[in-house]
């Protein structure tokens, strides 16, 4: 892997590149800069794999660079290093699409695996290299490619369209965009046909759907639209009367037309930066580009005194007062005031830092084990005000409540989020991503606190809920089976027969 490394000061340049030679000899280092202006000349110069890149450098800073090369079509992997206090330039950084964001110091563990990261993405990316259009056999395949820079929009690939979809690629397009979080894989195909749904109520708007699993949204390509102004106004009233497209969780949907297919990767990435304004618009709202630049928004005040009160409480060990602080914490914001969703982050960041810090002066063990580095990058990536939530929840859930053990809390939540999304099937994985810790232990502390495994208390709390449907309503059995989680009616009767020794009918008819 050929690298460049951009950085200002001379020792920690020679650091990295000491590093690199102890990660792996086979890493070439094809160059290194001083500054962000040097870089970029030098970047275009040699064309690396992978740069690595501090943020803050005189005459241009590291992200300035990178924007530079994206405009220029150059869509190098980036490692960009930074500090705790350069919030905005990391979130900046996640908007440009850098593959690994590193903070200082550098550890060589989290070095080396970044690196590796990048050369996962770096194989796979040349898998698709010097494919011939045809072979793509896919407008979904020509879309991703373009997105991720390994197709080029040259007169060969346009020709391909042209005649193969009646394309043209000088013409007007639209990218919209459908951010779905943690509940991605739960909710990718519903929201997949509601967005075809909703098209095809449109008129059948000539367009390509295609998935992003890594950043957990799913775009849609609409193109030989004649008015495409009219198309965005009817999916703003879609969203409206249908309050978003992921069941009951908050989802960012985001819109940017431009001209041209070769300015479909630049129309992401631009449109990337706006999608957390769902924190402050919330899901029904269509994010639209460049009108979402025109909103007003009102400076925002720290509340410093929720701050000071959740430090007295956690100092206190008092659980409810804790949990009380948190909601008021989350609520300061909901008060109708329109504010910029970089402040509101920040706010959190701050607010978290503060509980983080006085767990590790008051040896919070379960505190003192978060990883702050995972904290600030899941704050960073928040798109919706439910992910910020989780996270604040995710840290006050490890609080443990005076007088109980440690994790009675973390045992609630688990059992808390179980009744929430039983019919979607949450896992155990899911819960402890959210609960910020491992699922060994989750699994271990839930056997421990409640005597009976998550496989075991899942089943059973949807055989409960079978049975309050059985008793209570005139559902069909297969419509049951569907409410409480089950997709194939007949496993629902087996596991029903297994845990009550009755079958769903016999259940139903002994109760009527």
């Amino acid at each position: 892997m050929r690298i460049v490394i951009v950085e200002d000061e001379i020792r920690i340049r020679e650091g990295i590149s000491k590093l690199l030679g102890k990660i792996d000899p086979s890493y070439e280092i094809v160059g290194e800069a001083e500054n962000g202006r040097t870089g970029l000349e030098l970047v275009k110069a040699v064309r690396p794999d992978l740069v690595i890149t501090d943020i803050k450098m005189p005459e241009m800073d590291g992200l300035q660079m990178l924007e530079e090369l994206h405009k220029d079509g150059l869509l190098i992997k980036a490692i960009v290093l930074s500090a705790y206090s350069e919030f905005a330039y990391a979130q900046q950084a996640i908007h440009l699409g850098v593959s690994e964001y590193i903070l200082k110091p550098v550890a060589v563990g989290e070095l080396a695996q970044s690196l590796k990261n990048v050369e996962d993405q770096l194989k796979e990316a040349r898998r698709n290299e010097g494919e011939h259009p045809e072979k793509l056999r896919s407008l979904e395949n020509i879309c991703i490619g373009l997105l991720m820079g390994t197709v080029a929009a040259d007169r060969e690939l346009e020709t391909y369209l042209a005649g193969q979809y009646g394309i043209d690629p000088g013409g007007e397009f639209a990218l919209l965009s459908f951010y779905l979080g943690k509940q991605y894989e739960r909710e990718r195909k519903h929201t997949a046909i509601e967005i075809e749904t909703m098209l095809k109520g449109m008129g059948g708007v000539p367009h390509c759907l295609f998935y992003l699993p890594e950043k957990s949204e799913i775009l849609v390509l609409l193109y030989r639209w004649e008015d495409l102004a009219k198309a965005e106004r009817e999916i703003s009233n879609y969203l409206v009367h249908h309050r978003g497209m992921a069941g009951q969780r908050a989802v960012s949907a985001g819109w940017h037309a431009f001209q041209g297919l070769s300015s479909l990767s630049g129309a992401f990435q631009t449109l990337q930066k706006y999608m957390d304004w769902a924190l402050v618009l919330g899901s029904s709202v269509l994010i639209v580009y460049p009108k979402i630049t025109q909103v007003q928004t009102q400076p925002l005040s720290y509340p410093v005194e929720l701050e000071k009160e959740m430090r007295r409480e956690l100092c206190a060990g008092r659980q409810k007062r804790i949990q009380q602080a948190g909601r008021a914490f989350r609520e300061y914001f909901a008060n109708g005031t329109v504010y910029a969703p970089r402040e509101i982050k920040e706010s959190y960041v701050r607010f978290l830092w503060s509980i983080l810090n006085v767990g590790k002066e008051i040896d919070i063990e379960p505190l003192k084990a978060v990883g702050q580095q995972e904290l600030l990058e899941d704050i960073m990536s928040a798109v919706t005000y439910d992910e910020l939530e989780e996270i604040l929840d995710g840290v006050t859930a490890r609080i443990p409540v005076e007088g109980e053990r440690d994790d009675n809390y973390l045992i609630q939540r688990t059992k808390s989020l179980i009744h929430e999304f039983y019919r979607q099937g949450i896992t155990l994985d899911e819960i402890a991503g959210q609960l910020k810790i491992t699922p060994e232990y989750l699994g271990m502390q839930f056997h421990r606190e409640t005597g009976s495994n998550f496989s075991s208390y899942m089943k059973n709390y949807r055989v409960k809920k079978a049975k309050e449907l059985l008793i209570g309503s005139r559902m069909k059995l297969y419509e049951i089976a569907s409410a409480v989680g089950y997709s194939d009616p007949k496993y629902f009767s087996r596991v029903f027969k297994e845990v009550t020794g009755e079958l769903p009918a016999e259940y139903r008819k002994r109760h009527q």
